[in-house]
């Protein structure tokens, strides 16, 4: 029998003499099995708290100890009850977890880490330039990587890579799933696994493997070092969570943890207790049920206070925020958050749909959230590939994407709006100007997976090609897309591997190929490498001027004394922008106007004409010659960047008045002199 010991937490704790459990259960009696390497078993009898709660202390229990529960009580699936004392299951707060022999095992850590000169670089959001990757893929073919270091978290630490994260000058990576995470049977049927990591059972746990030096509790202490290195450099961790279900699926998938442990209590059942399934993926947790809220809250605490990360990016956040069937702004979760003094105060980012009813919610998460904002994307990549040259809809909606996206976001803050134009999920930026459609062959799924409308143009030829001119094009819509980013209002966000032109071959969803397809590639051509330079320029031009990082909404008014708006739009020849141009979908040349407020914003308005811009978007296919504007706009006009280039290369100064040729599908951004 465990001694019994109660403090009314839940998890493992290793006191020096041995180690105290407590678990939820809605069982009849629960044991707690310490495991050797010979198959060896000990089971130990938990006393039954209030709620649940099932704890007790046993001695001897140390680090690396691997371990489970059984639970005994009920196999009615009728009622909703799938007890199975036969299965040994995960403890959901152990903060390792290894396979031996193919069986999942949970592990006791020693937590202890030094954390002597940490200090998160609290990156405000206006100057936040997120960098989705993945840990494995990122690393896994870097030649200046250790080979045993590569696809870990040793390898994201390692110099050479940082050294290509603060080259490139983003602040903050947002790690794909990084919880311990299962592979469907489906995908191992086929003999592929989950690569992206979408499925998790281990919500305390770092991915093991990703882990160089064990699975036995090294992953742990590996995962903060790689954090401290990050932070030495100035770079946020944010990490892509998996809270809205688990690994265990629909009924047909494996008892691993919370299904054995309350199926009815932990899991959102129909009357007829059967999975509701808002994520696609078999089943939802129900945050309305205490200890699985308790749990998601317990785990984002820990991996802040513990594992020392920035934020966190939800995905599918409408399933975690629905009270009953629908979505609800005042959830438990969403109000329990904001009540928390330790998440309130961390970056937090959602993914703002999920596949239910009512599921679409962008734009309706309470502040201080940021949300991936896909009508961005969609107006982005319609503006440059979509209708061939020219949004179908005019310039307007280019207009509020470029502008922070008020039409979203009216009453919040620009800076709710997480700018994306392509994601782990869909084309690379590459394949998004090389391919028509998605070719999908290698997932084995018949062509039925990945989204059909991607809004891609392949410029002329399907994929592959030596056609000089398709190539030259494709290379000048990548830095259309790259350069619309990086000056919108908002917080862009760059998908790993586009800046240097990474290819899926056309796949839009590499979930499950943990191969060539989904590593970056580190074997650049001179192409590549001048794309490289391009990026890194237009993140310095948005670092450098603080008018491209606006934390209000522009007004349009009179922002200066000499009667200067924050913001104007204007036409090519030279005039601001009419009503009917707005919807003339002919309309394919745009001037953006940034001047920044007088009062309430990070702007730069330090001197009359610091810090302004003016871009040009010619999104046709012709040659435009545009007139600069007059006084009081300004009286000189110097070319920053123009995307005609296929190198980075300020251009000539323009006096106002003057004209500049924008070459056929194309960006300039102009300083503002006088």
């Amino acid at each position: 029998m465990a001694e019994a010991v109660d403090d009314q937490r839940v998890g493992p704790v290793l006191d020096g003499t041995g180690a105290r459990f407590a678990v939820v259960s809605g069982g009849d009696a629960v044991e707690v099995c310490l495991l050797d390497e010979a198959g060896g078993e000990r089971r130990v009898p938990l006393d039954r708290g209030e709620a649940g709660r099932w704890h007790g202390h046993v001695p001897g229990a140390g680090p690396r100890t691997t371990y489970g529960f059984r639970v005994a009580g009920a196999w009615a699936p009728e009622e909703g009850h799938r007890y199975d004392h036969d299965r040994l299951l995960l403890d959901p707060y152990a903060r390792a977890i290894t396979r031996v022999d193919g069986e999942l095992r949970s592990v006791l850590v020693d937590e202890s880490f030094d954390w002597t000169g940490d200090r998160a670089p609290r990156v405000a959001w206006p100057d936040t330039v997120l960098y989705e990757l993945h840990v494995k893929g990122f690393t896994e073919l870097h030649p200046d990587v250790p080979e045993r270091l590569r696809g870990t978290y040793a390898g994201l630490a390692h110099p050479a890579v940082v050294e290509h994260l603060t080259g490139l000058g983003v602040t903050t990576v947002e790690l794909l799933p990084v919880h311990q995470f299962v592979s469907e049977p489906a995908l191992a049927a086929r003999g592929l696994v989950n690569y992206w990591g979408y499925n998790s059972v281990g919500f305390f746990a770092p991915h093991a493997g990703y882990s160089a030096a064990g699975s036995t509790g090294q992953q742990v202490a590996e995962f903060k070092s790689m954090v401290a290195a990050l932070h030495r450099a100035g770079i946020e961790v944010v990490l892509d969570v998996v809270y809205n279900h688990t690994g265990e699926g629909d009924a047909t998938g494996p008892t691993l943890c919370w299904r054995g442990l309350d199926n009815h209590g932990y899991y959102r059942l129909t009357p007829e207790h059967d999975y509701v399934d808002t994520t696609g993926c078999g089943n939802v947790l129900d945050l309305t049920y205490p200890p699985a809220l308790a749990m998601v809250l317990d785990s984002l605490r820990y991996w802040v206070e513990q594992m020392h990360v920035d934020g966190f990016r939800f995905d599918l956040a409408t399933s975690l925020s629905r009270t009953g069937e629908w979505f609800d702004p005042a959830s438990p979760f969403l109000t329990a958050l904001a009540a928390d003094p330790v998440l309130a105060s961390v970056k937090l980012i959602a993914e703002p749909w999920d596949v239910g009813p009512g599921g679409y919610q962008l734009g309706r998460f309470p502040p201080p959230w940021g949300e991936w904002n896909d009508r961005y994307r969609d107006t982005v990549r319609s503006t440059w590939l979509g209708s061939r040259g020219g949004p179908p809809s005019g310039l307007r909606d280019l207009a509020y994407a470029l502008s922070g996206s008020s039409n979203v976001f009216d009453g919040r803050s620009p800076l709710a709006s997480v700018n994306f134009v392509t994601a782990h999920d869909g084309f690379t930026l590459a394949d998004l100007v090389s391919y028509d459609r998605k070719h999908n062959e290698a997932n084995g799924e018949h062509g039925r997976d990945g989204a059909g409308d991607n809004r891609s143009w392949n410029c002329g030829h399907e994929g592959p090609t030596d056609d000089s001119e398709v190539l030259r094009l494709r290379r000048r819509m990548s830095r259309n897309l790259l350069t619309t980013l990086l000056v919108s209002t908002g917080v862009p966000m760059i998908t790993a591997g586009d800046e240097t032109g990474r290819s899926q071959l056309g796949n839009n969803n590499a979930y499950c190929l943990d191969d060539v397809t989904s590593w970056v590639s580190w074997d650049h051509a001179e192409w590549q490498r001048e794309l490289l330079e391009w990026a890194r320029a237009l993140v310095r031009l948005r670092r450098e001027r603080r008018v491209l990082r606006h934390d209000e909404f522009f007004d349009g008014r009179p922002a200066h004394e000499d009667g200067v708006k924050d913001l104007a739009w204007f036409a090519g020849d030279g005039n601001e922008v009419t009503p009917s141009q707005w919807f003339d979908h002919d309309h394919r040349v745009l001037g953006m106007y940034l001047s920044g407020s007088g009062s309430g914003s990070r702007a730069d308005v330090a001197g009359r004409g610091a810090g302004r811009l003016l871009v040009w978007v010619n999104a046709g296919p012709v040659e435009e010659a545009v007139v600069l504007p007059g006084a009081p706009w300004g009286t000189e006009y110097d070319v920053l960047l123009d995307t005609a280039d296929e190198r980075p290369t300020p251009g000539l100064r323009h006096d106002t008045g003057g004209r500049v040729r924008l070459s056929p599908f194309s960006v300039a951004v102009l300083g503002v002199a006088g």
